[in-house]
C-alpha cells in the first residue's frame, strides 16, 4: 500500500508523535496552519469518512476522545479549537487515509467566506 500515513504509522517515515494508542495515532501536521495543528488518524487505513462502517464506530469515537485529550495537553481545550475532516477531492481530502485536523492556539477564523 502507497499510503502517506500508514507509513507514519509502521515507521518508516518519520513524524513527531503527541498521542497513541493500540488504534489511534496523532501527530503534529508538518505544514501547520495554526500554531497547533495535530493529524489524528485510525490505525486500521479507511480512505474516507464515505467508508467508515458501523464496526468501526468504536475507533471513531476514540478519534474524538484523542482530540480531545490533545487539546487539553496543548492547553486549548478552554479557549477553543477547530476538528476538520476532508472528505474527497471536492471536500480537499489529499491523503487518502481518514483523518482529523485538530487546529487551535489562536482564533480562528470564518470557515469559507
Amino acid at each position: 500500500m502507497d499510503c502517506i500515513f500508514c507509513k507514519i504509522i509502521e515507521g518508516s517515515i518519520p513524524s513527531t508523535k503527541v498521542y497513541e494508542t493500540e488504534t489511534v495515532l496523532a501527530f503534529k501536521d508538518i505544514q501547520p496552519a495554526a500554531p497547533v495543528h495535530t493529524l489524528i488518524i485510525p490505525k486500521k487505513h479507511i480512505p474516507t469518512m464515505n467508508d467508515v462502517t458501523a464496526e468501526d464506530g468504536p475507533v471513531i469515537a476514540e478519534l474524538f476522545e484523542a482530540a480531545r485529550e490533545i487539546a487539553k495537553q496543548e492547553g486549548i481545550d478552554e479557549a477553543g479549537y477547530r476538528l476538520i475532516n476532508n472528505v474527497n477531492s471536492d471536500g480537499g481530502q489529499v491523503v487518502y487515509h481518514l483523518h482529523i485536523h485538530l487546529l487551535g492556539g489562536e482564533k480562528l477564523g470564518a470557515l469559507l467566506p
